[in-house]
């Protein structure tokens, strides 16, 4: 058996086998095989005498905070004897080795930083950080007209039913804990701009920035602002279908997708780290970077399962956005991204643990239209290819500009003005007057357009 994220090989007993026993603690335990190599073989010079495990106990104790004991065992190993460390997860965390403190990841031990000490050891005594009361905040940074709003619709909803006044209200919801406004609170209804930003961003390149915005609001706000910004961003394409030429909107990237990954961004980040919220918008591709890693012991493993269970890293900014329907039950995030794709064949959604946070990225592949739709051109689309994209719409508002200018223009004319074929003219022409946004007055050698106002 390999190494692995519970299994570590050492040819002898030193430092590093206890640093592998803290991580281990840390995470969800593991086991420690003494006397075997790297590669698997035994160390035929590994041995142990009467006394050997009791030392090795007490320099575990000694050197660990809060102090661990693991079970010892002794195991036939290819022919040979070796030692088994076993360590279960530690109940409180985190625990230190030498006042440093590791994780297992993967194969390796991960040393924890500042907030991730800090992260771990709310985890374990299963309190959030935005629990917390919110430093130098009073009742008077709060905007109650905010607050009125979240109960209305939380009312409306019926998860769940808020009486009484908004102060009541928000001590029912512990968003106000004796007194004291919480992070949460804050977050969710500051009067001002919060610190914590959400940086978009439009760009050709990676150094080619065509646009970027920066908002501050609180979080409801926040979600809102994003998706518009969002939309404002991408394609839109249109599907014309019956005689009543109802036109149907196509985006270029499911909005429900879009829209849950804002939502974990913002729910699900960290917010002792000072990094934004990143979101990145390209010509093919969104991503977004969440300040934060996995909480508690998320894998990207489990997120790639449809059966995974997720802990919450903020508890009462996910309650509230749960109450007011704009999430579901924990963990099904992902489950509802992947649904939402499954009609953009060409998509792909990617996640991963990058320094200092987690990404996720939608991003497609360019296919041509079906020949079967009468657009006349072959034009990139993301949509499903049964279906007209917005650049067929685009020429035809285009056309309509023109002919607003110039109401005897030919199908030859406008064919080599807009550089397409004559069929592709007479087909744009077709649905604008099913749209009853033009008709023809007389013949088409000595007629003209009527644009229908």
């Amino acid at each position: 058996m390999k190494e692995n994220q519970r299994i570590e090989y050492k040819s002898s007993f030193n430092d590093s086998v206890i640093e592998t026993l803290v991580a281990f603690a840390n995470s969800k335990g593991g086991k420690v095989f003494v006397g075997v190599n790297d590669d698997g073989s035994t160390n035929t010079n590994f041995t142990y005498g009467k006394e050997t495990f009791q030392k090795w106990i007490n320099e575990i104790k000694v050197k660990t905070r809060p102090s661990i004991i693991p079970d010892i065992d002794i195991i036939d190993y290819k022919k040979n004897k070796i030692v088994e460390l076993n360590i279960q997860e530690f109940p409180v965390k985190p625990v230190s080795f030498k006042g440093r403190y590791y994780k297992r990841v993967k194969n390796s031990n991960h040393q924890l930083s500042v907030l991730e000490i800090a992260d771990l050891n709310m985890q374990s005594l299963q309190v959030s950080w935005d629990s917390y009361p919110a430093p130098n905040i009073s009742i008077d940074n709060i905007d109650f007209k905010k607050v009125n709003k979240f109960i209305q619709k939380v009312n409306d909803i019926g998860r769940f039913k808020l009486e009484g006044s908004s102060i009541e209200n928000l001590e029912k919801l512990k968003l106000i804990s004796t007194n004291k406004i919480t992070n949460a609170a804050y977050l969710l209804f500051a009067k001002d701009d919060i610190s914590f930003n959400v940086h978009l961003g439009r760009f050709k390149t990676p150094s080619y920035i065509i646009d970027d915005k920066m908002l501050r609001g609180s979080l409801f706000e926040v979600v809102e602002e994003t998706m518009k910004y969002l939309i404002s961003q991408i394609k839109v394409a249109f599907e014309i279908t019956g005689k009543t030429t109802q036109r149907t909107e196509i985006f270029e990237y499911p909005l429900p997708a879009l829209r849950e990954l804002v939502l974990n961004a913002l729910i699900h980040r960290d917010y002792l780290s000072p990094i934004d919220v990143q979101i990145k918008i390209f010509d093919q591709s969104i991503s977004i970077f969440n300040p934060s890693g996995l909480f508690g012991n998320l894998t990207i493993e489990d997120l790639k399962t449809d059966n995974y269970r997720a802990s919450t890293r903020n508890k009462l900014i996910a309650e509230a956005f749960y109450l007011t329907k704009d999430i579901e039950k924990y963990g099904s995030g992902f489950i509802r991204i992947r649904k939402a794709i499954s009609d953009y064949p060409t998509m792909k959604f990617d996640y991963k643990e990058i320094a200092n946070g987690f990404l996720v990225e939608l991003s497609y592949t360019k296919q041509k239209i079906n020949t079967a739709v009468e657009t006349g051109d072959n034009v990139p689309v993301n949509v499903p290819v049964n279906v007209p994209v917005n650049v067929p719409v685009k020429r035809q508002e285009l056309i309509l500009s023109e002919l607003s200018k110039n109401n005897t223009l030919t199908y030859d004319e406008l064919a080599q003005k807009f550089k397409v074929n004559k069929k592709t003219i007479k087909i744009d022409l077709k649905k604008l007057k099913e749209l009853n946004l033009i008709k023809r007055v007389g013949s088409d050698k000595t007629g003209h357009w009527e644009v229908i106002k």
